[in-house]
């Protein structure tokens, strides 16, 4: 996947995962805030693949 493919799924997996952790939250759901807390890391860690796919590039295309 491209670095912005990883950029945009990581974006998205963060805010599912926001979203899953207020919802938990308004109804005292404690599994659903944990999916939530999950699916957030997730999508920073892709976020960051995303970025480090950049940095590669960056390197290279410099060389």
């Amino acid at each position: 996947m491209s670095s912005t493919g990883d950029k945009a799924k990581g974006l998205a997996n963060e805010a599912i995962g926001n979203i899953k952790q207020g919802v938990g939250k308004a109804t005292d759901n404690p599994k659903l805030q944990t999916e939530g807390k999950i699916q957030e890391k997730k999508g920073e860690a892709q976020q960051a693949l995303g970025d480090a796919k950049d940095a590669v590039k960056k390197t290279v295309d410099k060389a």
